[in-house]
């Protein structure tokens, strides 16, 4: 992935380092040729001799070559680019995996060979901030369920990437409907249930669709870290357990144990470092009061996941400076969410608390496809328009430390959604979808 701000000079920065590393070798070919053109008697080799010559000469020279994918241009009856208002006639440029260039068709020339692309509305490339689909399967039975293993309460060791399928239907599915990133892995329902990661929807292998290997370590307060196992059985407990693993880490931290010994460990004292953020799903309001304590004394980098009850709990949770990726409305209330809220988000967001809308540990599928009409719930109930996008693009991004994905803007990924009409209404489709420049869905659905 190229780094942000290279935008689309990419292509001819990689031919120019290129030539420049053949230029030695290329000046001692052309001198020899040239010598051995003139030497030569004979008319029949001369021209030979010479389309050789021309050729190593015009190669040297850094002859522009043809970049790897066509250049495209997406031009949008309205542009939501994330970095300010709304783009009105906009256009998008792109050139190789990113965007060159965005602003109104007034201003941005698109070239005559570029492929066009048009759509009523343009958004980035929907993010997921917090799901299960790779892990979970669309068929939702045990042997495609993989997302919370029940042998152990406390398993920080488990690594999302060893389980994410990227041929599982479901991520094709959720492609098709504008998300290209999705912050998937190990759910909730256990002390520390394992690690999560982050993949782009496209590639057909791990490796491929791989844009964070580690980016939290999934925890659990409350009643839904006890169902599954004879321990812990309270919430005292269970707090007790996760402080004496965090206190064994720190002790062995602070002792010089190297590395590698105790992987579960290992990735706790990430944690503890601030490398790795804890992802903790707390519903009830003395739960989320419990995270904010467990900062206070470990000083770990915290994301509030769930937070059902955050509503009373929005001046503690703005004054930890703590964002929030909120539990799905359109799941049934109960257990632990039964006071959840249709109004959560707009609180949080007019208290200055980052909020993204998460389609989270669903017991039905699809999943993620939900996570569009999460926002427009929260939209129709107080939160703003752009933040309610935000939720789902660029405040999602900026939770999960994802840097070139969110926002419409020069050298970022070329990752958008085009919609053929409001984003929010139900009857709107996502006709296309581009992820790093490719057209990964030309279908509306």
């Amino acid at each position: 992935m190229p780094p942000a701000g290279t935008g689309s000079t990419t292509g001819r920065l990689s031919t120019s380092m290129s030539n420049t590393c053949l230029a030695p070798s290329l000046l001692s070919v052309c001198f020899r040729l040239s010598t051995e053109y003139f030497a030569m008697s004979t008319s029949r080799l001369r021209p030979r001799c010479l389309s050789v010559l021309l050729a190593a000469l015009l190669l040297w020279g850094g002859l522009p070559t043809a970049s790897a994918q066509p250049q495209r241009a997406v031009r949008a009856d309205t542009l939501y680019t994330m970095t300010g208002d709304p783009i009105e006639n906009g256009v998008v440029l792109i050139e190789n995996e990113t965007i060159a260039a965005v602003g109104p068709a007034s201003e941005v020339d698109v070239p005559a060979s570029a492929e066009v692309h048009k759509a009523s509305v343009v958004t980035p490339g929907l993010i997921d901030p917090r799901g299960t689909v790779g892990l979970s399967g669309i068929y939702n039975v045990p042997a495609d369920q993989d997302q919370l293993d029940t042998s152990e309460p406390m398993q920080p060791a488990l690594r999302a990437l060893d389980a994410y399928n990227p041929r599982e239907q479901l991520v094709s599915f959720v492609q098709q409907l504008g998300f290209t990133t999705v912050h998937t892995g190990h759910a909730p329902g256990a002390l520390i249930s394992g690690q999560t990661a982050t993949f782009s929807t496209a590639g057909t292998t791990v490796e491929a669709s791989l844009r964070d290997s580690i980016t939290t370590v999934a925890f659990t307060l409350g009643p839904d870290a006890q169902a599954r196992f004879e321990s812990p059985g309270t919430r005292a407990k269970g707090v007790a357990m996760l402080r004496q693993a965090l206190h064994d880490a720190q002790a062995a931290m602070d002792g010089g144990e190297p590395e590698g010994g105790d992987l579960g460990q290992d990735v706790l004292q990430d944690v503890l470092r601030g490398e790795v953020p804890a992802l903790i799903t707390a519903h009830r309001a003395h739960d989320i009061q419990t995270a904010l304590r467990l900062q206070e004394e470990f000083g770990f980098d915290l994301i509030l996941d769930g937070a059902a009850e955050a509503y009373l709990m929005t001046e503690e949770i703005a004054e930890a400076d703590v964002p929030v990726i909120l539990h799905p409305t359109m799941a049934r209330p109960s257990g632990t969410t039964q006071n959840a809220a249709f109004t959560t988000a707009g609180v949080l967001h007019d208290a200055g608390v980052p909020v993204a809308i998460q389609t989270g540990w669903e017991p039905y599928v699809p999943k993620t496809r939900i996570a569009l009409y999460e926002a427009a719930i929260a939209m129709a109930h107080g939160l703003p328009r752009e933040a309610a996008l935000a939720s789902i693009t660029r405040e999602a991004a900026e939770i999960l430390g994802l840097e070139s994905v969110g926002t419409v803007a020069p050298g970022q990924r070329a990752d958008l959604a085009l919609f053929d009409g409001d984003p929010f209404e139900y009857t709107t489709h996502v006709c296309t979808v581009l992820s790093g420049g490719e057209v990964v869905s030309d279908e509306c659905k």
